[in-house]
């Protein structure tokens, strides 16, 4: 075949392509489970994480045995749960491949958008019914019992998603943030420490309801205030957002861990006593 003739040039590209594809295909396939194993572990150690276990992590010469390690030693529970906090689900073994384990929080929050997005209250009951919601129970080496739940939404750039473990008096016992393109140095700080250590000690059930942890700028001031991040305004009001939806959707669970339920509301006054009542009285 002549080697100046464009048609040379056209089989020799096609060749080339059709090689370098093969290779990456190859390659891909190869990397496949290693990749794989890499997500799985990235997500343990966030479960993990969020409760302040498998600190080691970045010291250790072994990360993914170590984090397996960590993760089947602490997490010794999952559960799948849906909205009106029924258990639907629950695993006590090889938690790192159960039902509720790969549970996708993003599929979840598509749902929860769809919701958003209808009036129709029966629609909005059918939607309700697809939700799982998974649990992972944490047994820390201080003995006490804490419950993971997931969260995920939409930040400024992107997805921004959480692990957060709650004690069973309600209350926070340590929180994890990731996102996928907020700005560095900004938005993209929620990963920081600083940021979510002020998650810690926070309410998000007294009495059987859902407590808003607000997100403000200019510094918290009230016991369930969190300093929103410098110039990340909306981003800081994406995690409040996010937060309030899934704990909202959590409540059921969380009312029947903590042994609580809503308060009914305070009765009206016999109407013997209504003249009472508005009368002030004198010394």
């Amino acid at each position: 075949m002549d080697t100046n003739k464009n048609t040379y040039t056209v089989i020799y590209t096609i060749v080339l392509v059709a090689v370098v594809a093969t290779i990456l295909a190859v390659v891909s396939i190869g990397l496949k489970p290693r990749q794989q194993e890499n997500i799985k572990v990235e997500k343990q150690m966030n479960i993990l994480n969020c409760d302040n276990l498998a600190t080691d992590a970045k010291t250790v010469s072994d990360r993914n045995s170590y984090v397996q390690s960590e993760f089947d030693k602490y997490i010794t529970e999952a559960l799948i749960v849906n909205c009106k906090g029924e258990v639907t689900g629950t695993f006590n073994e090889k938690i790192g491949d159960c039902e509720a384990f790969k549970i996708a929080t993003a599929d979840q929050f598509d749902i929860m958008r769809k919701m958003d997005g209808t009036a129709d209250q029966a629609a909005k009951e059918a939607l309700a019914k697809d939700i799982q919601l998974p649990v992972f129970i944490c047994n820390n080496p201080d003995g006490t019992k804490h419950y993971i739940l997931s969260g995920y939404g939409a930040g400024l750039w992107g997805p921004i998603w959480t692990y957060i473990a709650v004690k069973e008096d309600g209350k926070i016992a340590g929180a994890l943030f990731d996102h996928e393109s907020e700005t560095p140095g900004l938005g993209g700080e929620i990963v920081t420490d600083k940021f979510r250590s002020q998650f810690n000690d926070k309410v998000v059930m007294e009495n059987g309801e859902i407590v808003p942890i607000t997100v403000v700028k200019g510094g918290a001031k009230n016991p369930n205030e969190i300093d929103a991040l410098s110039g990340a305004t909306i981003t800081s009001k994406a995690v409040e957002k996010m937060i309030a939806d899934w704990m909202a959707l959590y409540k059921p669970y969380l009312q029947k861990i903590s042994g609580s339920k809503a308060q009914p509301a305070a009765e009206p006054a016999d109407a013997d006593n209504k003249e009472d009542n508005q009368t002030p009285k004198t010394e």
